[in-house]
């Protein structure tokens, strides 16, 4: 069976073998088989076969029988690839605290902080340039929230956008219930879009690493009427900002 080169990549990225992805789809397109099938139809060597199909087995993708000789048959690609993220996250949780309990205590006795890129930047096109700059790079994913104050640079922002939405890219805009229609209508083509009363701050977070906090000039120090952001290069920061993100949506109302 024949897949793109991109579903191979794809694979392969989330830790299926090349030989593992034949075998899986081959069971996919003749259905359950034994190992000398699966290694003919599959251009698996026999002598890997057996080796390929347990680790497949182990991993949630395929299954077996207690026929002799095994017939082996494929699992749901959906029920493979959770599988496949519960097995990662138990993986993650359970070596995290091992990691952090030693590595933490060598960090700070060397007495080195960190040292993330975070800068201040004012104007509404100085911060448009910024976040085009910060999202031409993203790959999976952009979340936004924009008070009312910053309805212009969505705006600006919207050809990029579009751009994104374009290659697949997940991309979900909260915004101030003071927008007007016609730009909760264009954005609405691009993004998830959700509204929310009383949204007075903003940000925009892209893959989780990269963060702009937009403050409107309301609750700025600012004595110009000037919108200013922060721009940070830090995972920490990001990960808080998402959270809080999630927090807002839970009551915002779908455009």
């Amino acid at each position: 069976m024949s897949i793109s080169d991109k579903t191979k990549k794809s694979l392969e990225k989330i830790g299926l073998t090349s030989y593992e992805i034949r075998a899986y789809t081959t069971l996919i397109k003749d259905g359950e088989s034994n190992a000398s099938e699966i290694s003919q139809n599959s251009g698996v060597p026999y002598s890997k076969i057996y080796e390929i199909l347990g680790t497949l087995e182990e991993k949630g993708w395929i299954g077996s029988d207690d026929s002799r000789p095994t017939k082996y048959f494929a699992k749901a690609p959906s029920n493979a690839l959770e599988t496949t993220k519960q097995n990662a996250d138990t993986i993650f949780s359970e070596n995290k605290n091992v990691i952090l309990s030693e590595l933490i205590p060598l960090y700070e006795k060397t007495g080195t902080s960190e040292k993330p890129d975070i800068w201040f930047i004012s104007g509404a096109m100085n911060i448009v340039s910024k976040i085009m700059e910060m999202v031409e790079h993203c790959r999976e994913e952009v979340m936004i929230a924009v008070p009312q104050a910053g309805e212009l640079i969505v705006k600006q922002a919207l050809p990029k956008l579009r751009q994104l939405h374009d290659k697949g890219i997940k991309i979900t805009i909260l915004i101030s219930d003071e927008f007007d229609k016609d730009s909760i209508k264009a954005i609405s083509r691009v993004a998830d879009v959700k509204v929310k009363g009383g949204l007075f701050g903003g940000g925009i977070i892209s893959d989780k690493r990269y963060v702009v906090i937009l403050l409107g000039p309301e609750i700025s120090s600012s004595t110009s009427s000037e919108i200013v952001a922060i721009w940070a290069d830090h995972a920490g920061l990001a990960g808080f900002a998402r959270e809080y993100f999630d927090f807002l949506l839970k009551d915002a109302k779908k455009a």
